[in-house]
């Protein structure tokens, strides 16, 4: 048979998925003698009907079967297993054999916009966001407000623009264009130096009853933040200085060691982007640094749409800045490394 369950640590399992198949029968097939070997094949659905707290009464929804989850520190864990039981007969103790194994379900990006299918397959330059509207989620502005060198407040309009859809496979880059606005060509510049900008991609961890809710991510005691990457800027001459206004083209790379997103009950487990207060000499922000400034919803998935590979713009000879201590950043330690036992799995990266 082929279990799978959820196991919070220090709960009892909460089993999902059970399947059996009987390999052999001993009155039907009579007796066997020496060494015999059963070939068989077990099929796992693409989807389960559970509720939506595994062992309530709440109405039943279909979910993707999520993949296999194990990480050192984690609160939550996901496995299957393979389990073979010999039944032995009466008065007989029977033989079980269990086998765990790794689940990962496909799932895959949509297709980028065509004018960005073209600058892949020909290695052209991606078209920003004025001429692909269709290509790019542009967020609304938000407001960078500081002091320069102690002695002025400086205010500007930083307008973030990610390419759409926003499914992005392991293994690939995240477009990204950020433009900034101001009559303070002084401050535009030295906000503009492709190291001020924070834009990290966070990991959300969801647990309990509510995993499945959105607005459970309000509720601290339940979700577990890490960052996964962090964005590089740089400027291109397609980018240019312009009177008022500066624009970086960047990207974040999605690291293939990253587990694909997806939503169950117990345990949901999300993406998104945050971009952070700036940093640069001279400059302090009037808003706390942990704060963020937008977060962003995006979806992590396996493999990349059929025929498609993103490549990455970054100019040639171009260092992707070390990445800065995310937990440092907003000022905390991650709550599961404090509050939870460990659990033996292997650690990712």
């Amino acid at each position: 048979m082929a279990d799978g369950g959820v196991t919070p640590v220090g709960q009892e399992e909460a089993r999902f998925l059970h399947i059996t198949q009987d390999l052999w029968d001993s009155k039907a097939s009579g007796g066997e003698k020496g060494m015999v070997s059963w070939s068989f094949t077990i099929t796992f659905p693409n989807e389960v009907t559970l509720p939506e707290s595994l062992k309530g009464k709440q109405a039943a929804h279909m979910y993707p079967l999520p993949p296999s989850f194990s990480e050192r520190a984690s609160p939550i864990y996901i496995d299957y297993k393979l389990v073979v039981t010999v039944r032995r007969g009466l008065f007989k103790v029977n033989h079980t054999l269990a086998v765990p194994i790794v689940y990962v379900q496909l799932s895959r990006a949509d297709p980028p916009s065509p004018l960005r299918q073209v600058a892949y397959t020909e290695g052209t330059a991606i078209i920003g966001p004025d001429g692909d509207p269709e290509g790019w989620k542009t967020l609304s502005p938000v407001k960078i407000i500081g002091t320069l060198f102690k002695t002025r407040q400086i205010e500007l309009q930083c307008t973030l623009s990610i390419a759409m859809p926003v499914t992005y496979a392991k293994g690939s880059p995240i477009p990204l264009f950020l433009t900034l606005a101001s009559e303070d060509e002084h401050a535009l510049d030295i906000l503009s130096a492709p190291t001020a900008a924070r834009l990290y991609l966070i990991r959300v961890r969801t647990l309990g009853s509510h995993a499945t809710d959105e607005a459970a991510l309000e509720r601290s005691d339940s979700v577990f933040r890490e960052s996964v990457g962090q964005a590089y800027f740089w400027v291109t001459a397609e980018t240019a200085p312009e009177p008022g206004k500066r624009t970086l083209q960047g990207e974040v790379r999605v690291k293939p060691s990253v587990k694909p997103s997806f939503t169950f009950p117990q345990f949901t487990l999300r993406y998104q982007l945050a971009l952070f207060p700036f940093q640069a000499p001279g400059f302090v922000s009037s808003g706390a640094a942990n704060e963020h400034l937008l977060t962003e919803k995006v979806i992590i998935t396996t493999v990349n749409t059929p025929g498609i590979i993103p490549r990455s713009y970054a100019p040639p000879g171009y260092v992707a800045p070390e990445e800065t201590d995310y937990n440092a950043t907003v000022g905390f330690l991650e709550n599961g490394n404090q509050r939870f036992l460990h659990h033996a799995g292997e650690g990712v990266s």
